[in-house]
């Protein structure tokens, strides 16, 4: 049951818990697709790193992780929002138009799964972006690669839209990503 686990925000100092449950999700043949990280990479990354991340993501407006806790404090799933600026650039170099929310690291471990634990990940995440304030989140986005039919399938019940816009990826493979989007107040 969903109701077993609490949905929270990450803090600061449990950056090994980050650490496990993004190498976990590396780790995961089927949710390795929607990562840009390899699990090399990120092993390769010292515990300064880490720290660091589990600090960024724990505080402040530019991002926030949000993890599906069991009762034995367990970690089985994690969602984080990333806030754009509007007029900043992103990481693609494009300038983003309006003020948004840009989610990413989605995962939800393989035995949990189909339970409503995703469901309950965005509600917390996109919550946490609609409430922020001068300026106002506009919109959520995020990218679903090609390939991902059961994560594409869930953005598309839970109210996000798909954009046209898909964005190769650096593999060297033909490989792209969609760009899905959706504005505050859509219902999902």
């Amino acid at each position: 049951m969903t109701d077993d686990f609490v949905i929270r925000a990450v803090r600061g100092d449990e950056w090994e818990k980050v650490k496990e449950l993004r190498l976990g999700a590396l780790r995961d043949p089927a949710a390795a697709v929607a990562f840009l990280e390899t699990l090399e990479g990120a092993l390769s990354q010292d515990d300064a790193y880490w720290q660091r991340r589990a600090a960024g993501a724990a505080e402040g407006r530019g991002a926030r992780q949000f993890v599906a806790e069991a009762g034995d404090g367990s970690w089985v799933g994690s969602v984080t929002v990333l806030i754009e600026a509007q007029g900043a650039t992103d990481f693609f170099g494009e300038v983003i138009e309006q003020q948004q929310g840009h989610v990413v690291g989605v995962f939800v471990r393989p035995e949990q799964r189909g339970s409503g634990l995703v469901e309950r990940l965005f509600d917390a995440g996109l919550e946490w972006a609609w409430s922020l304030e001068e300026p106002a989140t506009e919109r959520v986005r995020l990218f679903v690669h090609e390939d991902n039919a059961r994560a594409e399938a869930f953005y598309r019940r839970y109210g996000f839209e798909a954009t046209g816009v898909l964005i190769p990826l650096e593999t060297g493979a033909k490989e792209r990503e969609y760009v899905v989007v959706r504005p505050a107040g859509a219902v999902g």
